[in-house]
């Protein structure tokens, strides 16, 4: 990158960037690590509440890794994606073990759960490494500084944009840019440090770039799950460790399938995941079924530490019991 850009970039974040909780001067590779695990695919408002509970609760990568499985389960419930808790737990318990974070690239990849983009941006924000972490902000900052089209050609055009100093806040930069003032819609163009040396910006249609993805149409699924209430208590199960939603807090019931179930339901929640959508029928029945499982009070259902989905199915079931009609 072309070292007057350079200068303005640094320039405008050193002015303007964001107060995160997991930011600073000298950076806890800890709370990096933790932070970006949380980000993902999800936003800095939803996370930021989230990630000030975690490390009050546990301020260290040693007190996560000392944690039960069911304590880091339940504090993570509703931010989604669970897959990344139990990565999460694997990798504060392997960090422990081996005494720190590693702090290459390289060796951070190797951790549980740390894809191309986590290693990177933990090793240019906690250590300075020369990594160049491209995330969908920075995707797009860089995109439309050089004109690409293709997201293909984004990672070795970024790399210009990190000279080897200030890599930390070279990434931050960027994050917050796209953040904040180069938005997928309606960018804030002239407010842009960047925007004389923008290309995108040049053209005159600065949201053509990059090239909008495909997106592809997610198949629909449906699961049944039992309604088993004695008094104020209602009956909940720990999913199976593998696989989607593993070992979090349930309502009970089979394997979800393609076809809609015959089914009493009192209540249908429809849910969205990655990659597909689902009617989870909520359906009372006399007895819990076999396995194990506990009677959870209803009063403090909110600490079971259940996914957003069975939480919601649960809030329908309530609804559905109070009023006469199904609750969708």
């Amino acid at each position: 990158m072309d070292a007057t850009a350079a200068a303005l970039l640094l320039d405008h974040y050193d002015s303007a960037r964001r107060d995160l909780p997991w930011r600073s001067d000298s950076p806890d590779p800890y709370r990096v690590w933790l932070s970006e695990v949380m980000l993902q695919q999800t936003t800095v408002a939803t996370v930021t509440p989230r990630f000030l509970r975690f490390v009050e609760r546990w301020p260290t990568v040693e007190a996560l890794a000392a944690a039960s499985d069911e304590e880091i389960l339940g504090e993570w419930a509703g931010l989604g994606y669970y897959a990344r808790a139990r990565n999460l737990i694997a990798c504060a318990r392997k960090v422990a073990a081996d005494g720190g974070f590693p702090v290459t690239e390289a060796g951070l990849r190797a951790l549980p759960g740390l894809g191309a983009y986590t290693a990177a941006a933990v090793a240019a924000i906690a250590f300075g490494q020369p990594a160049v972490p491209i995330d969908t902000n920075v995707e797009r900052v860089i995109a439309r500084f050089y004109g690409l089209t293709e997201r293909s050609a984004v990672p070795a055009a970024a790399r210009a944009f990190f000279p080897g100093a200030r890599n930390g806040d070279v990434a931050q930069a960027l994050m917050d840019l796209g953040a904040t003032l180069c938005r997928p819609r309606a960018p804030a163009c002239p407010a842009c440090p960047l925007w004389k040396h923008c290309q995108a910006a040049a053209s005159g249609t600065p949201e053509a770039f990059p090239a909008p993805k495909v997106r592809k149409a997610r198949p629909h699924r449906f699961g049944i799950a039992w309604w088993v209430r004695k008094d104020d208590h209602v009956w909940l199960v720990r999913r199976a460790q593998q696989g989607l939603l593993g070992g979090m807090a349930a309502l009970p019931g089979p394997e979800w399938q393609d076809e809609r179930p015959s089914a009493n339901a009192i209540a249908i929640h429809r849910h969205g995941f990655t990659h597909f959508t689902l009617d989870l029928l909520v359906v009372p029945a006399a007895e819990p079924p076999d396995g194990e499982g506990w009677w959870q009070p209803l009063q403090g259902i909110a600490d079971a530490g259940l996914p957003t989905l069975y939480a919601r199915a649960i809030k329908a079931a309530l609804t559905a019991e109070r009023e006469p009609r199904l609750a969708a």
